[in-house]
């Protein structure tokens, strides 16, 4: 039996996407319910104990989860943290191979044992309540997670191998937490779950992120509602009329593509063709056509020649995306693909990455060039240095555009929202003025 810590300081490391930011936040919620010091994050080298939320999503997130263990293992040997502990999907999908390999660490846990991991670490699991949940993201904006898992079966992606089958939240419970993180300060929320749009299929036959929307809008005081990771195969139209109709629901939409050859989509098992992604993002522009689209792609699918490469660059090109980015194929065991083997070589995957990025840079300075002279709602994120750093209803934060504007003597607030002038414009930034 592991000797327990009286009272320990708790330092919770959050690797990978904004779905195990919410994870942690739990974590947090729970751990300070239990009585405990609880911090994020932090780089202070004074926590008893460390908690490392890691990600086994592609190669180089393992990679970094990994390295990341073994930091904080040789920490250990001068004495903070006397115990690390780790959790989250890496472990879910290796806990026997890494309990072998890195000894050091004091517990592996999967993504269904909180019980286990709370009560090795000193508290017994409380009833999982939206107030239990403290948020580490700026106190002005939080995710909000309607799902868990996945039943979506593309051929490259382990998610449902190590997240399981969707599970929708009942609408009621997301709404109630909703009003609780606009109790807290909240402005905008995040919404995120592997794939939006299945949204609701599982627990109400038939999707409803539509309705989601109908019932969080009214919220008072929840000025901006954003949508992450959508599906384009079906995506459902009454969403596309919510963002129409509601001026706090932003006009922005975050769909992974992966690719524009048909093949490719065929042996991705994306449910979708060329033809039907052309006609999805045609249609999502012509309801609404002041919408920024965001969307991935993934360079060097087994299959992905020169030619198909081209075509996804013509794509890239004529479609204009005000946001993307792109990931080299990292081939996952247990994935159908897996047996497709990795045939593109990485540095082959690394030119034609590096092409795509290219073009989309000349791509966002024009079209963020189109902005000068134009006012947008801005909220501010931070201050640095000597400006203070905001963002439109068009950019999410940490991955996309922000707006400088020159703090010159202006008190601003972080966490409210200002009329904003552009400037200038640089590829991936704006700069304003407050109007």
């Amino acid at each position: 039996m592991q000797h327990k810590i009286k009272n320990p300081k708790i330092n919770i490391v959050t690797l990978g996407c904004s779905k195990n930011v919410v994870d942690s936040e739990n974590f947090m919620g729970h751990l300070h319910a239990g009585g405990l010091d609880v911090v994020h994050d932090s780089d202070a080298g004074d926590a008893d104990v460390v908690l490392i939320n890691t990600c086994g999503f592609i190669h180089d997130a393992k990679e970094e989860s990994v390295q990341t263990i073994l930091a904080y293992t040789e920490a250990k040997k001068s004495g903070y943290p006397q115990k690390v502990y780790v959790t989250g999907c890496l472990i879910q999908r290796y806990k026997t191979e890494l309990q072998e390999a890195i000894p050091e660490v004091d517990g592996f846990f999967g993504l269904n044992e909180w019980d286990e991991m709370f009560c090795t670490i000193g508290i017994h699991l409380q009833k999982a309540i939206p107030d239990e949940r403290i948020i580490s993201t700026p106190k002005h904006y939080a995710y909000l997670k309607v799902a868990e898992g996945c039943n979506r079966s593309c051929s490259y992606c382990a998610i449902p191998l190590i997240r399981g089958r969707n599970i929708s939240r009942p609408i009621e419970d997301l709404v109630a937490e909703a009003k609780q993180l606009v109790s807290q300060g909240v402005k905008e929320i995040i919404l995120i779950a592997q794939d939006l749009t299945y949204y609701g299929l599982d627990i109400y036959k038939k999707r409803k992120l539509g309705e989601l929307l109908h019932q969080l809008a009214p919220i008072k005081g929840l000025e901006w509602i954003r949508l992450h990771y959508t599906y384009p195969a079906q995506f459902p139209d009454d969403v596309l009329y919510a963002m129409r109709d509601y001026d706090n629901i932003c006009k922005y939409i975050d769909v992974p593509l992966q690719h524009i050859d048909t093949e490719i989509l065929h042996s991705m098992n994306r449910g979708i063709d060329s033809e039907g992604t052309i006609a999805f993002v045609e249609k999502v522009r012509r309801i609404l056509p002041d919408a920024a689209l965001r969307t991935t792609f993934i360079i060097g699918y087994p299959g992905e020649t020169k030619a198909k490469f081209e075509a996804l660059k013509k794509f890239v090109e004529q479609t204009r995306f005000d946001r993307l980015g792109v990931f080299a194929y990292s081939p996952e065991e247990g994935t159908p693909a897996y047996g497709l083997g990795n045939p593109v070589s990485e540095k082959m995957k690394q030119q034609r990455m590096d092409e795509i990025m290219d073009l989309q840079q000349n791509i966002s300075l024009e079209i963020n060039q189109a902005k000068i002279g134009k006012t947008f709602k801005v909220i501010i994120d931070r201050e640095e240095s000597d400006y203070w750093i905001g963002r439109t209803e068009f950019d999410s934060p940490e991955v996309d555009n922000e707006v400088l504007i020159t703090k010159q003597g202006k008190d601003l607030q972080i966490g409210n929202f200002y009329q904003v002038k552009i400037t200038d414009a640089e590829m991936f930034d704006l700069f304003g003025e407050i109007v």
